[in-house]
Parts: structure tokens; sequence; C-alpha cells
């Protein structure tokens, strides 16, 4: 491990001890040269997969920019972010343990699809409208339609004054 005071290579580990997140192991080092103390974080590498873009474009599978997405379909909305983090959890877990490589990111937005209208029929109706580009009342209103309980079935929506 290079030092980051002198550039030395030459250090030994004084501590390690779990991180934070017990994802993580954080260790204390002593470079020999200038006898200075840093730390460094060892985690176990993932494999992220690649998302093949509808242009046949390939891109790295970025947590980050799904969240953002997310949280913004959201926003003021009464969906904590434990949930969205936990979602996000359970999806890069899914990559891990399929040991995908690649996948085509419809079906990524088609499992953030999913989820949204399970938590809250808002965000996914924010969500489906970007992610599938509505461009017209019509393209909402089929989305909306098959959203609604079917006539004569009361759902947990209609005391909330939405029409059936």
């Amino acid at each position: 491990m290079k030092c980051p005071f002198c550039g030395d290579l030459n250090n030994k580990v004084i501590d390690s001890r779990l991180g934070k997140d017990a994802l993580s192991i954080r260790r204390r080092r002593e470079c020999f040269k200038c006898e200075r103390r840093f730390t460094t974080y060892e985690k176990v590498e993932e494999q992220i997969p690649l998302l093949i873009k509808k242009d046949g474009r390939r891109e790295a599978f970025n947590r980050d920019k799904v969240r953002s997405g997310i949280l913004k379909a959201t926003e003021k909305r009464p969906v904590s972010v434990e949930v969205v983090d936990s979602f996000l959890e359970k999806l890069e877990r899914q990559f891990q343990e399929a040991n995908i490589k690649e996948i085509p990111s419809r079906e990524v937005g088609e499992k953030i699809i999913e989820f949204l209208k399970e938590v809250d029929p808002v965000a996914y109706v924010r969500f489906a409208s970007v992610y599938r580009s509505f461009t017209t009342l019509d393209d909402f209103d089929r989305e909306l339609k098959e959203l609604s309980p079917a006539p004569g079935h009361a759902d947990k929506y209609s005391s909330m004054g939405f029409k059936q």
C-alpha cells in the first residue's frame, strides 16, 4: 500500500477491524519511511453487470443513477429512503446470486416499475411516464386504467378519492 504522505510502498498494519457497515475491513497502517499513520479500507470487489441499452451500448450498472431516478419518482410521496435502498440491495443481490454479466436495461426498468407499483401508485406512474416515454394523455390514461381495480372491487386507493 502506497503511503499517502511520502509515497513509499513499505508500511505495516498496526490494527485491523470490521468497518461500520461490516462489509469492509478498516486497517491502520504505519509507513516505515516517514512513520506517519494512515487508514485503508478493504472490501470485496462486487461483480457489477453491464446494462445493454436500447441502442446496443453497454454501460456499468450504476446504483446511484437508479436510486436517483427512483427518488425523483417518489419525491413528496410517503416512500422512505430505507425502502428504496432495501429494494436496490435486493436487486443487486439478485445480480450477484445469478452471476449475471450483462442484462438488458429494460429488465431493470421493469423491476423498478413493479417495485413502484407495489409501493406507491403515483410514483409508479411518474416513473413509468418517463421510462416508457409517454407522449400523449392517452398513454397516461392507458396506464391508469391498468392500475385501477376492476369495477365493483374496492381497494386501498378508493378511500383516497380515486375513481373506479
